[in-house]
């Protein structure tokens, strides 16, 4: 009967969770059967004790540890999918953003540009004061170093909107003022031009396969050899030298214009414009629109 009842009643003991001592000089012995008080429990590794025979209400072994959770379940395959929608989604509402800004800024220049055109007042005004022009060309290239060299100028909302808004006008009031120099039917001739020329060049920037932005570097160095051979225009006064002149320049940026384009719309291109810098993207697109209508006006007032 004793060895029934011990076997029956005997405490459960966990090595990790070892029983309170109940008198001094108690041994781990007195908690276990007498099948398991043998060399391993007294050798002081818990981990060692095997499992109890079925029946005993012993319970052997170490504890699981929770430190290290197995990872959790991601299939690159399925998630493969909406990581691609997400990122044309992305790319989608940059571009049209980027496009809305430059309609918005093609507008507010145009309306500049009539209202040079057709005030003869502010027409004449101009004529007798050519310091404004010249006023507007510093004031020009400092906007466009804060917006090119500074990022929170250029990416923080309302900072960017403003620097941009301010350069639009401003570029708006120079191409107004530039144009009272021309007769009113050559400007509109011009700006006709310039966008029949920007739509053509976009929609072939869109449909083609040919990776324009891997030339930026070729086109940057012959716009500033264009710059030299402008130095030379104006020192030698030709006017066929002009309209060689005004033709490369329209060629050249035609070319920005395919480039920026492409470099807007991502995708296999070599580069590519981050999707927070639309108006960094749009102002780049103006500016490759702007240069192409002077360039043009000059090849049409050079031909009258």
């Amino acid at each position: 009967m004793e060895n029934v009842y011990r076997e029956q009643n005997v405490p459960s003991y966990n090595p990790a969770y070892p029983p309170p001592q109940a008198h001094p000089g108690y041994t781990p012995q007195e908690y276990l059967p007498p099948a398991y008080s043998g060399s391993r429990v007294a050798s002081g590794n818990p981990a060692s004790v095997s499992p109890a025979p079925p029946g005993t209400g012993f319970i052997g072994g170490p504890s699981l540890r929770q430190d290290d959770p197995p990872p959790e379940y991601s299939n690159s395959f399925a998630d493969e999918p909406y990581n691609a929608f997400s990122e044309k989604a992305i790319r989608r509402a940059f571009i049209r953003k980027v496009y809305l800004i430059l309609m918005a800024q093609l507008i507010v220049t145009v309306g500049f540009i009539c209202m040079f055109v057709y005030w003869d007042t502010l027409n004449v005004w101009v004529w007798k004061n050519p310091w404004f022009t010249y006023t507007l060309i510093p004031m020009l290239f400092v906007l466009i170093i804060i917006l090119s060299c500074f990022e929170n100028a250029r990416r923080k909302v309302p900072l960017n909107f403003i620097f941009l808004g301010l350069f639009t006008v401003v570029e708006g009031l120079m191409l107004g003022a530039t144009t009272v120099f021309f007769t009113a039917d050559a400007v509109m001739w011009a700006v006709g031009a310039t966008a029949f020329v920007s739509f053509g060049l976009s929609v072939f920037a869109m449909q083609t396969k040919v990776d324009f932005t891997k030339a930026a570097g070729i086109i940057w160095v012959i716009c500033l050899s264009l710059i030299a051979f402008g130095i030379l225009c104006a020192i030698i006064r030709s006017r066929w030298l002009h309209i060689v002149y005004a033709s490369i320049g329209t060629l050249i940026f035609a070319v920005y214009l395919v480039i920026d384009t492409q470099m807007i719309l991502g995708g296999n291109h070599k580069y590519s414009t981050s999707p927070e810098e639309y108006v960094f993207a749009a102002l780049n697109l103006y500016l490759d629109v702007i240069n192409m209508f002077l360039f043009i006006l000059q090849l049409i007032g050079l031909s009258k």
